[in-house]
């Protein structure tokens, strides 16, 4: 079974970063966030990536293509032009294939790009390259499968950003720190979809999560996966330090892996 994970977009309020690197190579503990993304999925027996590149996709073919010499001790051979391993410190066994999707595409148009990839009758993982989570994997293929519709959404609360004010007479009384919970779900990122549902795509211009999910609802071919555990995007350099904190803590709930 496939991941898809949409990697083409701009960072834009990631400040400074955004401008040097695409936004699923910022780094996490000294790896980018898509790895960490492609670890989650590995354990779970996921082996097969395809990623969606656009805005600096270059550096996401530099990573991997350079993958193993990056993390392993190398006998460099210049007259022979060879490489060889002394320790190879991790072994990979992902396929993966990095698909050139255009750098304003939007994410429907990038699922449509890569639809010849996809299988016609297994069902694939998508998400994103910005999210970090600890969902079971396992049990939201068996969620979707029992489903029989052609999406199946994770559905998550968000993390409290915000407290709210208690004031009286204009006097603040207390702050009060706001819970997960307080609020609706919404989309969490992490979907199972068949290869059927990329019809609801009408063109490259149209973003996945408009018109394209809200045609699957009205069709009723959209369930949702109820997470209740870790979920954290990376949107802002503050996330993205809460995260850096949390691996360097070992305290990373999505650290799933051994």
């Amino acid at each position: 079974m496939k991941a898809v994970i949409l990697a083409g977009g701009r960072g834009t309020r990631l400040g400074q970063l955004s401008s040097i690197k695409p936004k699923p190579m910022v780094e996490i503990g000294n790896r980018p966030i898509i790895w960490h993304i492609m670890k989650l999925y590995s354990h779970y027996g996921v082996k097969e990536f395809i990623i969606c590149a656009g805005y600096l996709g270059y550096q996401i073919k530099d990573y991997f293509i350079n993958y193993s010499n990056n993390v392993s001790d190398v006998k460099i051979n210049l007259n022979k032009n060879s490489i060889e391993y002394i320790n190879k410190k991790e072994r990979l066994n992902w396929e993966i294939s990095i698909i050139d999707t255009g750098q304003e595409t939007m994410t429907g148009g990038r699922l449509l790009k890569i639809k010849e990839f996809l299988d016609d009758n297994t069902p694939f993982f998508m998400t994103y390259g910005d999210g970090l989570a600890d969902i079971n994997l396992s049990k939201l293929l068996d969620f979707h499968k029992k489903s029989k519709k052609l999406v199946t959404m994770t559905a998550v609360y968000p993390p409290p950003r915000f407290g709210s004010l208690v004031i009286e007479n204009n006097l603040v009384t207390k702050f009060s720190e706001k819970n997960i919970g307080d609020v609706g779900r919404i989309n969490g990122g992490f979907f199972v979809c068949e290869k059927q549902a990329l019809k609801y795509i009408n063109n490259k211009n149209q973003p996945w999560e408009s018109l394209p999910l809200v045609n699957l609802s009205s069709s009723r071919e959209l369930s949702a996966f109820l997470h209740n555990g870790f979920w954290q995007p990376m949107d802002t350099l503050r996330e993205r330090d809460e995260l850096e904190k949390l691996w360097k803590t070992n305290s990373a709930p999505w650290k799933v892996w051994v």
